[in-house]
């Protein structure tokens, strides 16, 4: 759970310099600048004086005093309602003679909080009148400048306008970064090299610290301007997994730095005062990074979740990491979705889609009569319009969940109050019901409702939260009927979040939250407008010259919550489930097999036959090469094998169409069409005919059993770079800028006649199309062109369903999945794309260190052909290379696979044709 994980960490800390005092003590926007320990005397001066030792805080906004003893209370007194500030007896007439007196500092006020008697987190008890207070420091040297540091902060908490405060209280917060320096003493080793050091502030639940971060040639190090909570946090940089930038305050200021790959709790959250400080220090912690972790972003989780390598769970917490959500930021903390929408029943039926909240509309649309309302007010509203007056995520939201772990942060939002108890989480039915009916409630969950942290639903803190109007005491959040126990709550809840209904429809909750209806007309379209103030770049503070207008519009912003960044623009791919699961073969292999029909008897070995390309893949890294055979004169642009793998056919861009027997190993026969190369080549079923493609524009059609060319298709203005076949019909590219479709293809061509070939359809493209390639139903076509774009057609109709340009530079080769969720691409950038087919989303993109020339897929590994020629496997979901097997002397240029996945062919640049074949 990560507040809680959060929490922990803090308490550590403070166990460090076992203090009952934290910075949750202080106002919202306040800082604690320095500590004495002192004596608090009271009644001075009567035979009941008497003196408390403990420590006192002087903090940007107020003096605090925490006494050693616990049974004490911590005295908490505002700057603002200071009368006089100065040394102990001290007066107008007298004050030459100030030096004479003891090291006291006098405070005379009109208000005072008293916190934590006994060391109990309860509201803060408020004692009003004129007072004074007499504090003796131990260091009595330190009284002058401690008095004048108190005038100073005393002169900026009393002037009129808050912008005012504020720069006044930053100024002398500057000053003070600006006498010191990062302590060279706390290096871990002498030999370590310093790269940069900045001025920062660590940032935690609702309040910062300010200091100096620096960063060595190994360790990031944060020294807080205060020692407070301990005089310096280190990170090893070889212990960071992630490192992200943040918006902190709506400013691109953040930095936050995680040693762990999944926690959503970081291990450092730090805000810098220039953004060029922030990016340098990113920039050289980033760089580290490359050399030891892979670069993670929302299209690689997305590929992972699609695949089910990660739960609904940890991919909504990648996404709130992604898209700046964290728990270290309030105003910005994870986000995750109701999906329960029964409360009331006895048994929980996770079979019932009644069962379930809709997930495609915001919480504020659920209820239709409330949302006609919000829509009638909404159109009488002049601009800027918004449909919801409160967000779905917000600092008091949040610690509205968690005000029984984490009491302090709700004292230290409220002004040391807790909320009426009637508007506490006191139920999880009232909740929601409160949420579908509530004129200003439209709230989502945080991740702790799917955890497995039930301390805050349960007060086992014994925390006095007050009693409800009808006199019960507020305690344990009441469950509903179908939990037995919070245990019990979180396991359901959490196998809900997990469910086929939810992973089905969580897609359309991400286009709400994270995705393309966050914003624009289809944010209006699906009723999910809120204030402009919650949105990046909805305000920029810099444009602001009113301090007092800045001030005042930070806070709004802060309180009332941020929507998250946007990470996806397009519809988001949904997830693939068991009921959606398609049965097609891979497209590694001849799509001629895929569609022929099958008796009852061949299922069983069809079952088989996939059980064995499982087992090939998930051991694909034991190919190794077995034999090479030189048989052209320049590269090889094509394999086709035989059914029964004996004959292999090649082209090559010497122009020569050769037949190659492995049994003998010899070269059979060695046919040219013209002089110009051949860029591909396929078998007809039957294997009595091969299919050539070559650079002089025409397609030609070789009959194997008569050893000469059968026919000619001249359908081309330029080159045709790539050909495929299916279900009697040729699809054909060129560099002439079109993709064509021929039908009058039979399997077997008779030789005696020539054919007649119909054009069915021309893709047209912009530019030349360097390669295709058919899914196995034959339905759908990726093409990828010379300047990187690729293209999904939909062969039913002939119409184009996404234009993606997703490469810098040519396309090498491109493959649908075997179920033809997604279609990967290689390119001259050296990058592997993988797209979502039904939304056009780019979902994974990884680079490797040269271009892959082409490559085999089974839509979790890429087994791809080097530029210099090596192969690479790769883990696709885990974004890596998990093996390099040395091949070619020169670019892997084509491959191919049987059906059985255990064999492989490949062709290249060295002018030779390699066999591979798994080891297991």
């Amino acid at each position: 759970m990560a507040f809680t994980r959060k929490r922990q960490r803090e308490q550590q800390l403070q166990l460090y310099s076992r203090e009952r005092f934290s910075l949750l003590l202080l106002n919202l926007e306040e800082y604690y600048f320095e500590q004495h320990t002192a004596h608090h005397i009271q009644h001075k001066g009567s035979q009941k004086e008497r003196k408390i030792r403990g420590s006192l805080k002087i903090c940007s906004k107020s003096v605090i005093f925490e006494p050693d003893a616990i049974s004490q209370p911590i005295i908490k007194i505002p700057l603002r309602d200071c009368i006089k500030i100065g040394r102990d007896g001290e007066n107008e007439a007298n004050r030459h003679f100030a030096k004479t007196v003891s090291g006291a500092i006098s405070l005379i006020f009109s208000q005072v909080y008293f916190i934590k008697e006994h060391n109990i987190v309860a509201p803060y008890k408020i004692e009003r009148g004129m007072m004074e207070y007499v504090f003796e420091l131990d260091v009595s040297g330190k009284v002058e400048d401690v008095v004048e540091t108190l005038l100073q902060l005393h002169r900026a908490s009393c002037l009129d306008k808050l912008g005012d405060q504020t720069a006044m209280i930053t100024a002398i917060l500057q000053s003070r970064l600006a006498r010191t320096s990062f302590d060279k003493n706390r290096f871990q080793s002498v030999s370590e090299k310093l790269h940069m050091e900045c001025k920062a502030e660590m940032v935690t639940p609702l309040v910062t610290n300010p200091g100096h971060a620096c960063v060595t040639d190994t360790t990031l190090y944060f020294q807080p301007l205060n020692g407070y909570p301990k005089p310096v946090v280190q990170i090893m940089l070889q212990d960071i997994r992630r490192i992200y930038k943040r918006r902190h305050g709506l400013m691109p200021l953040g930095l936050e730095v995680f040693c762990t790959e999944d926690d959503l709790c970081s291990d450092i959250y730090l805000k810098f005062y220039e953004r060029q400080d922030r990016d340098d220090l990113y920039f050289y912690i980033a760089t580290y990074l490359e050399h030891h972790v892979p670069e993670r972003t929302a299209e690689g989780y997305t590929l992972q979740w699609q695949r089910g390598l990660l739960s609904n769970y940890q991919y909504l917490l990648h996404l709130n990491s992604l898209a700046d959500r964290s728990c270290s930021d309030l105003s910005q903390y994870p986000v995750f979705p109701w999906v329960i929408g029964d409360y009331s029943s006895s048994e929980l039926d996770l079979s019932n889609p009644e069962t379930f909240r809709d997930l495609s509309k915001p919480v504020g649309a659920l209820n239709q009569e409330r949302l006609e309302r919000l829509l009638t007010r909404y159109q009488e509203m002049p601009e800027p319009r918004f449909m919801y007056g409160s967000h779905y995520s917000s600092p008091g939201y949040v610690l509205f969940y968690l005000v029984r772990i984490a009491p302090e942060y709700m004292l230290c939002l409220q002004n040391g109050r807790f909320d009426n108890a009637d508007r506490m989480f006191n139920s999880i039915a009232e909740t929601w019901k409160n949420c579908l009916d509530g004129a200003t409630d439209f709230k989502e969950l945080i991740p702790e409702f799917y955890g497995d942290d039930v301390s805050f639903l349960v007060n086992s803190l014994k925390l006095d939260l007050g009693k409800r109007q009808g006199g019960q005491l507020v305690n344990d959040v009441e469950l509903p009927p179908w939990a037995r126990s919070p245990e019990d709550f979180l396991r359901k809840s959490r196998a809900a979040l997990e469910s086929e209904y939810v992973s089905e429809h969580l897609h359309e909750w991400i286009d709400l939250v994270f995705g393309y209806k966050q914003q624009g007309q289809d944010a209006v379209g699906a009723h999910n407008v809120f204030h402009p103030l919650t949105y990046e770049g909805g305000v920029d503070l810099n444009s602001i010259e009113d301090p007092d207008e800045k001030v005042a519009m930070l806070t709004q912003i802060l309180e009332f919550g941020q929507t998250p960044r946007q990470l996806f623009v397009t519809p988001h791919p949904r997830r693939i489930t068991p009921k959606f699961k398609s049965v097609s073969q891979p497209s590694s292999y001849n799509a001629s097999t895929a569609d022929s029909p099958v008796s009852p008897g061949e299922e069983s070995f069809e079952d088989l036959t996939e059980e064995s390309r499982t087992l090939a893949w998930s051991n694909i890294a034991r190919l190794e090469p077995q034999e090479q055979h030189r048989i052209h004169k320049e590269a090889v642009t094509g394999i086709a094998v035989s059914r029964n793998g004996s004959s292999i056919f090649t082209t090559s861009q010497d122009s020569t169409l050769k037949m190659f027997s492995k049994e003998s190993r010899m070269l059979q026969r060695s046919i040219s069409f013209s002089n110009m190369a051949l860029s591909s080549c396929l078998l007809l079923p039957g294997d009595a005919t091969v299919i050539s493609s070559s650079w002089d524009n025409n397609v030609y059609f070789y009959s194997i059993a008569f050893g000469r060319r059968q026919d000619t298709l001249m359908g081309h203005d330029d080159a045709v770079s790539k050909i495929c076949w299916h279900d009697n019909r040729l699809y054909s590219a060129s560099w002439d800028s079109t993709v064509k479709v021929w039908s009058g293809i039979p399997a077997e061509m008779p030789c005696a006649r020539k054919q007649h070939f119909e054009l069915l359809a021309e893709l047209e493209h912009d530019v030349s199309v360097d390669t295709i390639s058919l899914n196995a139903a034959g339905t759908l076509l990726a093409s990828g062109t010379k300047e990187g774009t690729l293209t999904i057609w939909d062969l039913t109709t002939a119409t184009l369903l996404h234009q993606i340009p997703c490469h810098e530079g040519t396309v090498g080769d491109t493959a649908f999945s075997p179920d033809s969720r997604h279609v990967l691409s290689t390119g001259a950038d050296s990058r592997l794309n993988v797209i979502d087919v039904q939304t056009g989303m780019l979902i994974s993109s990884l680079t490797a260190d040269e271009p892959q020339r082409c490559f085999l897929w089974d839509g979790n590994s890429v087994v791809s052909g080097s530029q210099s020629g090596e192969l690479l496997v790769w883990d696709l979901l885990g974004g890596r290379v998990s093996k390099r097997i040395q091949g070619h002397s020169g670019a892997v240029t084509c491959m191919w696979m049987n059906e059985q996945c255990s064999s492989v062919i490949t062709g290249g640049e060295d002018r030779q044709i390699m066999f591979w074949k798994l080891q297991y």
